[in-house]
Formats: C-alpha cells, structure tokens, sequence
C-alpha cells in the first residue's frame, strides 16, 4: 500500500513507498497529516511540479458495505471498505413526529411543509445521502491522489413502460399508467445523480454490469467470499480492484491490505428531546459542537490515546471521548486543556 502524498501547496502527487515517506518525515521535507475521511497522508515543505500517471478509483456499491480501490498502471495504492448510511430514514421519521407534535401542543404554528418544496425536483433524503456519500468519498480521495478515472458497478433497475386496463366499481374499462414510470425505483435516480456528481469532478467515468464484474474476477483469478459484513479484500474491495485494474492496465493487486470507513453520524440539534424529564421540562438536545471543538474531532489523550469528541457536560465544561475504532464511550470528564487537536474527521478510519 501506498501513501498519498501533496506538495506545499496541496496539490496532490504520485504516491509513495512508506519507507520513502517516513524518511522525508525523517529529514523534515514532509510532515504527516490525516485528510477528512481519516487517512493518512504527507504534505512536503516544498512545491513541485506534478508528474503524475493515471490513476484509476474503482467503485463497487453495496446496500450494507462498498468496496474502493485505487490502481495505478502497476502498483495497488488504497483499498476502502465503507459502510453505507443507513440511519437517514429513521432520523428524518423521528424529526417527522417531532415537528408534527410541537404543532399540536400550546404554541401551535401552522404547517408549511405543503409549499416548501412545491414544484422543485427532490430526491428522498436516505436514497440522496447514500448516493451522494460515495461522491463525498471519492472528493476526498481527489484531494490527496491524482485521481483521472472511475469506475462503477452499474446497479440495473429498468422501467416497464406502458399502460394495463383496469376496471372500475361499476365494470368500465379505464386506462391506468403504471405507477413506477414516474418513480420506479431510488436505485435507479440515485445512481444517475451519482453519475453526474462524477463527471462534475472532471473524472472520466466508466460503467461496469454485474456479470462483466464477476468474468473480471475469473480472468484475474480472484474469488469474492459470501460473507458480505467480512473485513477482507475479498469481501468487496476485490470488485472495486478488478475494475480499476481493467482500466489502469494493472496484472495483480500488490496489497490487499485494508482501511476501514465508518460514516461520523452528528445528532443534529433539536429543539427538544422527545421525552420530557422530571416536572414536564424538555432539555435541548443534540448540536454538533462540544465546548470550543467539533464533536467527531481527532485528538490525543495523554491517557486514552487516539479517541475522537462526543457531547460535554454544560455546567462541569467537560467533553466525552470516544475510541476511535468502535466508537465506545472511554470517559465523561475529559478537560480541553488535556487534548491535543489532530484534525476533524467526518469518517473513522483505520487499518485492518
């Protein structure tokens, strides 16, 4: 595995070896980083013209987990294996009841949410947020690779135009357009939106079909395992790498080796909780800052170590920390004066 590296002014350069990349640090050419999605990266001291090859990103999408690689002509650079957003639809059910309850209580206000969005094109927001979470990943990964082409598994979900008769309650035949000519399916209008997401960033996409995924494997002579939730290079990433190297002109993967990607999920502030303490008294809840840092922050504990920022206590000023990796509480009486600032991740991830 490689690691990415930018010159002075972050323009990003052909990776490199990490012996290469720890005597840079070494010598103080380069210093070490970590970009939003938690990877590892160098910077250098120093500007440098780019010459750089073409790099190709493959993506394997997934309702669960996805798979990402990144191939040169040769040498195997990055595998991802993400997971999916899938707690969307509940938090907007929740935020739904919520806002429908304030309405309803002493200072009732009338309901807008009829006109809001009228004659406005929307797509769902749990079908957005995971089509859009793949281009999020793959801006990321621009920042710090000389990204030049991607490659996607085309998810198929076609549509069955035309009309069926129907009869009414008193027996006349009527005309009724299927439903799902209009919106037959959040597969098929995420992918599209994704798609122009892509060729927005100036890469050059190309579509992959399923059964053409699976003809790669064979001819590179690698096997998938059916345990989807597995944390290997077989499980995802392997689709992801095929596809990659078909383009990049790649013979065998390098390094199998693994990151890790978790979504940072931030409980946006709302106005109440939705269960009332003691006397009927309804707290605030949520926010998306702890004290002078955002909650999802890197830091490092002189106890803990690496952990990452939740809530705080509003009255003791102190903040919970979290590890890193699974994300569990450590403690509740963490000082600001005690943690040194990393960086703010908006995704937790880690080597395999």
């Amino acid at each position: 595995m490689r690691v990415p590296v930018t010159d002075c002014r972050g323009v990003p350069l052909m990776p490199c070896t990490p012996p290469k990349a720890r005597i840079l640090m070494k010598e103080g050419k380069a210093v070490p980083k970590r970009n939003k999605l938690g990877l590892f990266y160098i910077q250098l001291t120093y500007s440098q013209e780019p010459d750089n090859q073409p790099l190709v990103v493959g993506i394997d999408p997934g309702s669960s987990f996805e798979g990402f690689s990144v191939v040169g002509s040769k040498d195997t650079v990055l595998n991802l294996m993400v997971e999916a957003p899938t707690h969307v639809k509940d938090a907007v059910e929740v935020r739904r009841n919520m806002r429908s309850a304030r309405r309803h209580r002493l200072w009732r206000r009338p309901c807008r949410s009829n006109n809001r969005l009228k004659g406005k094109k929307r797509i769902p927001p749990s079908t957005r947020s995971r089509w859009e979470a793949k281009a999020r990943i793959v801006t990321q990964l621009q920042k710090i690779l000389p990204l030049t082409h991607v490659v996607v598994e085309d998810v198929q979900a076609e549509t069955k135009p035309g009309k069926r008769n129907g009869r009414t309650k008193t027996g006349r035949v009527k005309k009724i357009t299927r439903k799902w000519n209009a919106s037959f399916s959040p597969v098929q209008v995420g992918k599209e939106h994704l798609y122009n997401l892509l060729r927005g960033m100036g890469l050059i996409l190309s579509l992959v079909q399923g059964y053409e995924t699976k003809a790669l494997r064979d001819k590179y002579g690698l096997k998938k395992v059916s345990t989807k939730a597995k944390k290997v290079f077989s499980s995802h990433a392997v689709d992801a790498w095929v596809m990659a190297a078909n383009v990049s002109g790649a013979v065998a993967p390098t390094c199998q080796r693994l990151w890790y990607v978790v979504g940072a999920t931030l409980h946006r502030r709302q106005l109440h909780v939705l269960q009332p303490g003691k006397g009927g008294v309804r707290k605030p809840y949520g926010g998306t800052r702890s004290l002078e840092l955002k909650r999802g922050t890197l830091v490092k504990h002189p106890k803990y170590g690496l952990c990452a920022v939740g809530g705080f206590d509003r009255k003791t000023k102190h903040v919970s920390l979290h590890h890193y990796r699974s994300n569990k509480r450590l403690t509740q009486q963490g000082k600001l004066q005690d943690l040194k600032t990393l960086a703010w991740v908006s995704f937790r991830s880690y080597l395999v």
